[in-house]
């Protein structure tokens, strides 16, 4: 039974969604969550949907404003789900979860996500206009809390439920869609799966080297997203000398957007290099950013292939309806 939310509670509310803590000690309490699922060989790209498959292959979501989560949060939420065996993708802040008529069960524990954003204090822009320079932002970051709506009760009916995942009949036509949306080049043939920077080219073996055709599918769209780090698109340094750390972590890249693509349009994600796992591991020991990089890059790869997957639909419909 769920009471109406009193001023204390709404004050406790307000203070999980704005609480502020020390940056770098939420740098390392994440980055310490990532690397023990690592050293435990999970990767939580991978596994968000636990053992019994439970829940479907989506990104994280607010119930309540359908946003996906992006970034480090994905990682976050999906680890939490796998830890509890929740059945939903589906969040609300403490207050939300009033605003949706019902409120959060008495004693469950939030998860805390993060906000990354810059801002230009007074001061900095005052210099900049004395000196004619540009004023320089300065970047912070914040921790709110969130609930799984398996945390809640008597919320109203009508919220975001959990996409269903896509028959396998469908993967096909979607995914060759993504694949024709990007305009990056696609050549079949040879024994290697691979993105050539320079000349601007995907290439992957014939869909028959591949024992299940969805994985021919993963493969491509782990390539795809290499490919959106050209200087063209989203332009990230992919001149990297083959196991280098800097290598590594592209292909940390490459393996968290192909999934976080994967999960928003309904497939489950697989491992395409688990063998990296070592020098991830050795990456984000020495640098407890490195996840929140690497993991907000794979949102903007990913995004940037779903968009124009989006606008090719939108054009397709809109020459549909003119005909």
């Amino acid at each position: 039974m769920c009471e109406p939310l009193s001023r204390r509670a709404r004050e406790k509310g307000a203070r999980e969604d704005r609480q502020e803590g020390s940056r770098t000690s939420l740098y390392d309490e994440v980055t310490a969550r990532i690397i023990t699922e690592l050293e435990a060989g999970r990767l939580p790209w991978v596994q968000p949907w636990g053992k019994d498959g439970a829940t479907n292959p989506c990104l994280p979501r607010n119930a309540l404003t359908a946003r996906p989560y992006s970034g480090v949060n994905v990682l976050i939420l999906w680890g939490a789900v796998i830890e509890h065996g929740w059945p939903s993708q589906s969040w609300l802040t403490f207050r939300q979860a009033f605003e949706a008529g019902g409120c959060v069960r008495k004693g469950e524990r939030g998860q805390t996500v993060v906000y990354a954003d810059r801002f230009t204090p007074e001061a900095e822009k005052e210099r900049a206009s004395r000196e004619g320079d540009d004023p320089r932002a300065v970047p912070f970051l914040k921790r709110f809390t969130v609930f799984n709506v398996a945390q809640c009760e008597g919320l109203r009916a009508g919220l975001v439920d959990d996409p269903t995942p896509l028959p396998e009949r469908e993967i096909v036509p979607v995914a060759e869609e993504v694949i024709a949306a990007s305009g990056v080049e696609f050549r079949i043939g040879g024994g290697m799966a691979f993105y050539a920077p320079d000349p601007d080219f995907v290439q992957v073996p014939p869909q028959p080297a591949f024992f299940e055709q969805v994985n021919y599918y993963r493969t491509c769209l782990h390539e795809l997203t290499h490919a959106t780090g050209h200087a063209k698109r989203l332009g990230r340094d992919l001149r990297n000398e083959f196991g280098s750390k800097d290598y590594a972590r592209e292909e940390l890249i490459a393996e968290m957007g192909s999934a976080f693509l994967c999960a928003a349009l309904g497939i489950q994600p697989t491992i395409r290099h688990a063998d990296y796992i070592g020098v991830w591991l050795a990456v984000l020991r020495e640098d407890n950013r490195a996840i929140f990089r690497a993991a907000s890059a794979a949102s903007k790869a990913a995004d940037w292939l779903l968009a124009r997957h989006r606008e090719a639909l939108a054009a397709r419909e809109e020459g549909r309806l003119a005909a």
